[in-house]
């Protein structure tokens, strides 16, 4: 058998591909057959089936990202491996390339406490669900944050359900009391003790959180962590990230320190401080200050999610500890190991050129529109026209659908949405959703079947 790799696609798209293939100068022999279809994501399993000739003189056949078919069908139909490739053929170099084959991000080595603030103004139930919320967001560890001065009865019960629902918890307090009766309930974690406070973890066997009294003082700190030594007490050990001009930089260098000093010591990182706190989209925050906690070996994170412009920020956690292990694992920069952290900016807006897009609507021969976008703007066309513009309204009055409602509400949705990906320089591919990383939820595409007909096209049936 061949060595090479066969590329299926296309009409449109099969003079683009052996381009990007030609360019790339990829190390390995490839061919491409074309099966028939128009656009290569239209191919279905039951029309490779039918049109890709045997025997194949290939070791590897790779369909379009797009493309929905079973490929275990596929490969045992064909004797040959079939496999999915990127959606956009222009990323085919990156996807052969060193970094381009995708990375494991199922492991990482950070530890993420989510707290909830408010816990002693919610029912036990209500606890119960926002821990399920929670860790389904990524968290480890279910810590009940205790209020000053505001009864917590329940606490007890709260640590019982949670327990009993399988969640690690942690108890966060002032109240040496509070303190005490979350550990007699089954709480793992005690935050946040000090030199003076440390006998309540030898009183419990809950593992303490030590924080330096007073407040930046890494001496207070050191001296808890010899206390805790000496007892034969494994704590962890918070110097306390400080908000920007609030001490912000001094107390990343007690980080730093405190790494120095104790090489071994187990570290967390509350970075409630940075992503609460400032006016800025958390995820962006969140990948540096976790890039810090890789450098410094620190593996637990206190995380707050409390403003409305944190509400991902769990996810944006665990997405950056993924990425940052991944990274520091190839001894790479953090690049290139996916979009979960890109919602605003793709780093490869636009796959093609209004040259390129150009040439494509040339050779389209149907009165179906396409919709692509460049760096001059979104580009509209079909076998009547090629129409290019900033503003998605200015096209309506060139479409030609005022009097076909249905296809008009489908273009001016898609159009809208790829204005928006192009003023913020976003990917856009037409009929599927914009890619905002962590920053909302997704459900998984079936890679065996073609999307089902939209509301639109089944109005316009109708």
């Amino acid at each position: 058998m061949s060595d090479r790799t066969l590329f299926l696609t296309g009409h449109l798209a099969r003079g683009r591909l052996e381009k990007v293939l030609r360019d790339a100068e990829l190390s390995f022999a490839w061919s491409v057959f074309d099966v028939g279809v128009k656009v290569a994501a239209l191919m279905t399993e039951s029309i490779i089936m039918r049109r890709l000739p045997c025997p194949i003189d290939a070791a590897m056949i790779m369909l379009p990202g797009r493309c929905r078919a079973n490929l275990d069908r596929l490969s045992a139909q064909f004797g040959v491996p079939f496999v999915r490739g990127p959606d956009e053929l222009k990323d085919l170099p990156a996807y052969f390339g060193k970094r381009g084959r995708g990375h494991d991000l199922s492991r990482h080595d950070m530890r993420i406490f989510a707290e909830i603030v408010d816990a002693s103004a919610l029912s036990v139930d209500a606890i119960v669900a926002r821990a399920a919320a929670m860790r389904a967001a990524g968290a480890d560890v279910i810590d009940l944050g205790c209020l000053p001065d505001t009864p917590f009865p329940h606490l007890q019960d709260a640590v019982r359900a949670l327990r009993s629902n399988g969640y690690a918890v942690s108890v966060d307090s002032a109240d040496t009391e509070e303190l005490r009766r979350g550990a007699a309930a089954g709480a793992q974690y005690l935050l946040s003790l000090t030199q003076t406070t440390l006998a309540l973890a030898s009183e419990t066997g809950a593992t303490p959180i030590l924080i330096p009294a007073p407040h930046g003082d890494l001496s207070s700190l050191l001296r808890a962590a010899e206390a805790a030594d000496r007892q034969g007490i494994a704590a962890i050990l918070d110097p306390i990230l400080d908000p920007i001009h609030f001490g912000f930089m001094e107390s990343l260098g007690r980080y730093a320190e405190l790494r120095r000093l104790l090489p071994a010591a187990e570290i967390l990182m509350g970075t409630g401080n940075l992503t609460e706190l400032t006016d800025a989209d958390s995820g962006g925050v969140t990948a540096p200050l976790l890039g810090i906690c890789s450098e410094l070996v620190i593996r637990n994170l206190l995380v707050v999610q409390v403003s409305p412009h944190t509400r991902r920020t769990i996810q944006e956690h665990d997405a950056a500890r993924r990425m940052m292990f991944a990274a520091r694992q190839d001894e790479s920069l953090p690049k290139d190991y996916g979009s979960a952290l890109l919602s605003l900016h793709d780093r490869k807006p636009f796959p093609d050129t209004p040259g390129e897009i150009a040439e494509l609507a040339a050779e389209v021969k149907d009165s179906n529109f396409r919709i692509e976008t460049a760096e001059d703007g979104i580009h509209v066309y079909n076998r009547d026209g090629h129409h290019v513009a900033h503003d998605a309204m200015s096209l309506f009055t060139k479409l030609g659908v005022e009097n076909d409602g249905a296809h008009a509400f489908y273009l001016g949705s898609e159009l809208m949405k790829a204005e928006i990906a192009w003023r913020l320089g976003k990917r856009y591919a037409q009929d599927s959703p914009l890619d905002w990383g962590c920053a909302t939820d997704r459900s998984a595409d079936d890679l065996t079947r073609l999307t089902e007909a939209g509301h639109t096209l089944r109005a316009a049936k109708r």
